[in-house]
């Protein structure tokens, strides 16, 4: 039986979670994301702690996002440690937002242009010729 995240269209999003506001905004618009049915959000945790199974669903995606808070990028690195190839990467304060410490509030106005730049290059720029299923994996959430 296939799991949730191995579904036709099968995008993942990897995300910042940092101690900033545009981590926190970052892993929100993941989320809402997910929520919203646009994309399935996996644990970059899983990834950094090179958790087999995460690493093999990242692999196995038809498309993998990565969003970073700031250009320290520890998404994208952290992918590309793990050999996940990336398709769609942005970086918040790219965006036009500014990194600070997180307050606790979650900035609504950059959770959802980063969801509007998100759906913008899934619906504009095609899936990448060489997916990691080519590549022998198979996805197998958590």
């Amino acid at each position: 039986m296939a799991n949730d995240c191995c579904t036709e269209k099968n995008i993942v999003v990897f995300t910042c979670s940092g101690a900033a506001n545009v981590g926190q905004a970052a892993n929100q618009a993941a989320v809402e994301l997910q929520l919203e049915g646009t994309a399935k959000m996996l644990c970059l945790a899983g990834i950094g702690s090179h958790n087999s199974g995460m690493i093999a669903s990242g692999k196995g995606a038809d498309r993998v996002v990565g969003i970073d808070g700031c250009p320290v990028a520890c998404t994208k690195k952290a992918l590309e440690h793990a050999d996940v190839p990336i398709n769609d990467h942005l970086i918040v304060t790219e965006l036009g937002f500014k990194k600070h410490p997180y307050d606790g509030n979650i900035d609504r106005e950059a959770v959802e242009k980063i969801k509007t730049e998100v759906k913008r290059k899934l619906s504009t720029q095609p899936l990448a010729p060489s997916s990691g299923k080519e590549s022998g994996y198979t996805c197998s959430c958590c």
